[in-house]
């Protein structure tokens, strides 16, 4: 997995994560189901990483 691509999910997790926060705070369901849609991205980008990772390995 790219050095970049693992900081930008994990970037995009904790946007998920603060604005699922905000919206606890505020009470705004919408925030928090935009953070939780935000985290549910990162941990797909971080799986899909993850296979590419796998795929490489097996080919070398």
């Amino acid at each position: 997995m790219s050095t970049e691509d693992r900081a930008k999910a994990t970037a995009k997790n904790l946007e998920g994560k603060a604005q699922e926060a905000l919206g606890n705070i505020t009470g705004d369901p919408e925030d928090r189901a935009e953070g939780k849609a935000k985290q549910a991205e990162a941990e797909t980008r971080h799986a899909v990483e993850d296979l590419k990772d796998k795929a490489k390995k097996a080919i070398d």
